[in-house]
């Protein structure tokens, strides 16, 4: 499994419900991406960075996500260029569904 950490500094820092806002808006669209097993948006205390974590079955299906056309949407939505980070992932603890989860299991 990969983790990606996507990040990205605000123009201006928004609030928490600003920032649900905006989030909710868009995690429809992320209900049904293949691979993507689950995605945390993410809004820094201070209100200054956002971004989402995601967990992925592989890189490959990271990659579909991660084009220039979403790098375009990103920017145009939020008004900056996101970075991202990669993880490798070969162990996570659930503890909602009581699960300990490998890579060989994903």
């Amino acid at each position: 499994m990969i983790t990606v950490l996507v990040q990205f500094k605000l123009p201006q820092p928004v609030t928490p419900e600003q920032a649900r806002a905006a989030f909710l808006a868009t995690a429809p669209t992320y209900r049904e991406v293949p691979g993507l097993l689950r995605k945390y948006y993410v809004l820094s205390e201070d209100g200054a960075t956002a971004g989402g974590v995601y967990l992925w079955q592989s890189r490959e299906d990271a990659a579909r996500l991660y084009t220039q056309e979403w790098r375009t949407t990103v920017r145009e939505r939020y008004g900056v260029e996101p970075s991202l980070t990669y993880f490798n992932s070969p162990v996570v603890v659930d503890n909602v569904l009581q699960q300990i989860v490998t890579d060989e299991g994903a």
